[in-house]
This record gives C-alpha cells, structure tokens and sequence, in this order.
C-alpha cells in the first residue's frame, strides 16, 4: 500500500533501522534479508532525500533527520496497532478464520495435505483455499489475493519474509514394463527417451528440472506437457515415457501405481520450498500459526525420512547464480 510515493511497508522497515541502528540487526527484527533490509533503506533515503544511517567507524549512526523522524514513525505504528491491528488473543481452538494459501499440486500432495489433517484437529473452525500457481505470485501477495504463497525458494520476493520449509531432489519415474526402466538409468538413455512434463499458467511457465536442463543446452525430447505435476505418472504408465519428478512425489506414486524409479543421471540441485507472506502481516497471529504448523509438519517429515539424497559436484553449483538466471527467465511481478 502506498501513501503518496511513500509504501506504507517501509514504516516498519523505518522503525527497525531508527530502532537497531544497524542493518542486520533490522533484518533479524523483520525476518528479511540484509540484502531486502538495505534495498528498504535505499528507498527510505531516496524518499527521504536523507542517508538517515551513515558509517561511522564500526557502527552506524543516525543523521539529524533520522532523529526527527523517530518519535513520529513510531506513533505513526503504534496508533496503526491500536486502532486497527490489535486483534484479541488467538485461540486456534475457537478460530473461525480463512486463510488462502497459493501452492502447486506437488507441494499441496507432500506436505499441506497431512498439516491440514492436523490442523482440522486443533483448529476446527478454521477454512482453508488453496490456488493454483499463478504467473504473478508475488503480486497476489503483495495485492492480498493470497495470504501465504509456498513456491521454490529462486521464485520468492526479497520484500517480504519467508521461511524454508523442507528440500526435495528428483528421480526418474516410468512404467515398471518400459525396458528402459530395468537398470540403472544412464545420460544417453535418459535423453534419448520420450518425457512427460508439466507447465503452468498462461504463460507455460516450465518446472524448475525442466527449466535447469535446457539451461546447460540439454535438449529433450518433451512428448507430453501436462498441466500439473499429479498428472504426470499417470501419463506415463503404460508407455514408454519417463518423467522427472520430485523424489517425495515419486515415493508416493511407485506405491500405488505400476511404476519404479530410478536416480537422475546427472545433478540437478535439490529445490527448497518456503513459505512467504506480506510483510504487512507479519504479526498476523493467526498466520504465524499457522507458518508453524506447516514448518513442524515439514520437520516431522524429515526427521522420519530424509530423502533428499546428496549430489556430488552439487557445491560445485553456485545458487545464487541459479537463482539470478531463473528470476530472470521467471519474472514474478
């Protein structure tokens, strides 16, 4: 929300920095990075027409006009929490409360279905609407379509606060009949094959594995695109297709339908899924509860069976290279 050129946001922001005098400190007050943290002071100082912290030997200190602004800015929250923010105490027990949640299929099916389960049982009042994947997700945060978004860590927004969730890597999946399903799966065999994969949105945006192999000028040979990652076993069995799939999903589907994996044979980096909300929201109690809920859940998860199986040369792959390229291929605004 803004209020002139001024966003609104940035008054929390503001608060942190005239508060802590420090831009880490900030960050850990506001969740955020130090990178997101000193890209709101950047605005504030541009809005401003201020430094309002400047370097002073180890510290930072604030300017004359950051002064000024200390007293006011904090009024201005405080009278914001008084007479609209303050809610009463959250009782997950007598809740009656909807919270929308964006997420694929694939995250919907590994995780919110079992924390949903538990949920119901501590907070039986509360609603729940999950949506597909959009191709601006971080508008439908950041305009209120959405309370919580659930996405790969590359797609999230520095402008507001997120956790990591859980981390997955990938398999093979094809028909237990497909002859090249009998061994171990090799680079020429797995690219000589026909896939199946999923897009999304009107923009058929790819899925990340998609994506990061025509990144290294790989080409495969995609018979089938599928809409949502669900459909994909189904699109495989009885033929002689593959696809790649995320390994908690894989595991689930063997179990059920006549199919086996096999190990990718080349690396592919695993994938971290976080939770993002408004940093408007940020002392949303409801929301935060339920930000725990999803994280226990995801740690239950882990601790019963790490499956997330160690890549050689995967230190080798630079993430934050990755995830400047894939923001640049996958604009979220």
């Amino acid at each position: 929300m803004r209020f002139g050129r001024l966003d609104l946001n940035l008054l929390v922001a503001l608060d942190a920095l005239l508060s802590e005098r420090s831009v880490s400190l900030a960050a850990d007050r506001l969740c955020l990075s130090q990178s997101a943290t000193s890209s709101a002071l950047g605005r504030l100082r541009d809005y401003f027409g201020d430094e309002l912290l400047v370097v002073k030997g180890r510290h930072m200190i604030l300017t004359a006009r950051a002064e000024e602004l200390i007293e006011p800015v904090r009024a201005v929250l405080e009278q914001i929490r008084t007479t609209v923010s303050v809610a009463p105490p959250f009782e997950p027990a007598t809740a009656d409360r909807v919270v929308r949640m964006m997420a694929s299929d694939y995250s919907t099916q590994v995780l919110i279905a079992e924390a949903l389960s538990t949920l119901e049982r501590e907070a039986p009042h509360m609603r729940f609407e999950i949506q597909p994947m959009s191709d601006t997700p971080i508008e439908a945060i950041e305009r209120g379509y959405i309370d919580l978004l659930l996405t790969i860590d590359y797609a999230i927004s520095a402008d507001h606060p997120s956790q990591i969730l859980f981390e997955d890597d990938y398999v093979v999946v094809g028909w237990a009949e497909n002859p090249a399903m009998a061994g171990a799966m090799t680079r020429e065999l797995y690219f000589s094959l026909g896939h199946v994969t999923a897009r999304f949105g009107k923009a058929r945006v790819p899925a990340f594995d998609d994506w990061f192999v025509r990144r290294h000028k790989q080409q495969r040979r995609v018979e089938v695109v599928a809409p949502t990652f669900l459909s994909l076993p189904g699109l495989v069995a009885n033929t002689y297709r593959i696809a790649t799939l995320h390994r908690r999903m894989a595991e689930m589907v063997v179990r059920n339908m006549p199919l086996v994996m096999r190990e990718v044979p080349f690396d592919i980096p695993p994938i971290r899924e976080a939770l993002q909300w408004n940093l408007a929201n940020n002392n949303d109690r409801a929301l935060r509860w339920v930000v725990e809920r999803l994280a226990a859940v995801a740690a239950h998860k882990d601790e019963v069976a790490d499956n997330v199986v160690p890549i050689e040369g995967a230190a080798d792959l630079a993430r934050q290279t990755l995830e400047i390229e894939y923001r640049m291929n996958h604009p979220q605004r």
